[in-house]
């Protein structure tokens, strides 16, 4: 059992170490996308910023009605949208065109999140903080890491396949590479219950004690 957690250990550093010009990368466009997206909030117009603001308050209305959010349904339905957008990058890292929408992909990740916290804390002050403290943040915790470690590995194993492709050289097998791959996505996939599991039953009752 030791030998075994040494070994995963020893695993995830080479692969930290294998591609870390990818993992700097990954996270310097999610950052542009959180600077973009809070730009994004402050070039709104006013009248764009009061429709969605009173989506927001009818949102905030049945979250503190108790009754207006079925914790099973909002479980299912994060869940469901978690595992098809880490899926679709997973996918993504199969196919060489892919490569270009996966940068998209973590692009637009990074923009709805800036916005998000943006625009809460641009329409209500410090109460939007707490909110955006409560509702976002504990659950971006996890998803961001797990966004950039897939989308980083996905990108890596696409460009093992260009070169595969390219380079007349001994060709490695891609199917061992391929079975951690498929490994990573079951790992990310059991750790996205407990974010959606969080989503759904605890969440709430964070934003409902901001909002009374």
């Amino acid at each position: 059992m030791m030998q075994r957690q040494i070994n995963i250990k020893d695993r995830i550093n080479q692969h930290i170490q294998d591609n870390m010009s990818i993992y700097t990368f990954t996270i310097v466009l999610f950052l542009m996308g959180i600077i973009f997206g809070s730009i994004v909030v402050n070039s709104l117009p006013g009248e764009a910023k009061q429709n969605l603001f009173n989506y927001l308050q009818r949102f905030f209305g049945e979250m503190a009605g108790k009754n207006g959010i079925v914790p099973t349904a909002m479980f299912s339905e994060s869940y469901t949208h978690y595992i098809q957008y880490i899926g679709f990058i997973w996918i993504l890292g199969l196919s060489i065109i892919g490569l270009p929408v996966i940068f998209i992909l973590l692009f637009l990740k990074g923009i709805v999140v800036g916005f998000t916290v943006g625009f809460l804390v641009n329409q209500m002050g410090f109460h939007g903080f707490w909110l955006a403290l409560a509702s976002v943040f504990p659950q971006n915790l996890v998803i961001i890491p797990l966004f950039i470690i897939v989308s980083t590995t996905s990108i890596a194993f696409s460009l093992k396949m260009i070169r595969q492709l390219l380079m007349r050289t001994r060709k490695q097998p891609l199917l061992p590479q391929f079975s951690y791959y498929m490994m990573l996505l079951m790992g990310v996939a059991s750790i996205l219950v407990v974010v959606a599991l969080f989503e759904a039953y605890v969440s709430p009752v964070l934003m409902r004690s901001i909002l009374s």
